[in-house]
C-alpha cells in the first residue's frame, strides 16, 4: 500500500464515528458515488452460497411412470406402501400412471418407495 494511503487511513483511525460518516457522505457528495453495497450484489452474495450445486432436498415426489410387465404384484405394493387406500384406489392409481403415488415424503421413505415399486417392475421418479 502506498505511503499516501497509509497516512490516510491513520487520520481517519483518530476521526470519531460521527467524523468518518460526515466524510463518508462528504466523499460520496464529491465524487457522486455512493458507498452503500449494490443491492443486486448484495442479493447475488446472498443467494450464491445458499443455494449449492448438490444441495440436498428435505422431501421428494414419488411417481409411478409406468407399470412394467406384473401390473397386480405394482397393485399389491401400492396397497403395501399406502396402507390408507383400499385395494380399489390402489388400483386406480397404478393404471392412472404416470401418477404421482406420494408427495412431500423424506428422502428415505422416498427411497425405499422407490426400491419396493421397481422390484415390483414398476418404473418410478423421484422429484
Amino acid at each position: 500500500m502506498a505511503a499516501k494511503h497509509e497516512k490516510l487511513i491513520e487520520e481517519i483511525k483518530g476521526l470519531t464515528l460521527l467524523e468518518v460518516s460526515d466524510l463518508v457522505k462528504a466523499l460520496e457528495e464529491t465524487f457522486g458515488v455512493s458507498a452503500a453495497m449494490p443491492t443486486a450484489t448484495v442479493a447475488a452474495a446472498t443467494v450464491a452460497p445458499a443455494a449449492p450445486a448438490e444441495a440436498e432436498k428435505a422431501a421428494y415426489k414419488v411417481t409411478l411412470q409406468s407399470v412394467g410387465a406384473d401390473k397386480i404384484k405394482v397393485i399389491k405394493t401400492v396397497k403395501a406402501l399406502l396402507p390408507n387406500l383400499n385395494l380399489a384406489d390402489a388400483k386406480a392409481k397404478v393404471e392412472e400412471a404416470p401418477a404421482v403415488i406420494a408427495d412431500s415424503v423424506p428422502k428415505d421413505d422416498a427411497m425405499k418407495m422407490k426400491k419396493e415399486l421397481e422390484a415390483a417392475g414398476a418404473k418410478v421418479e423421484l422429484a
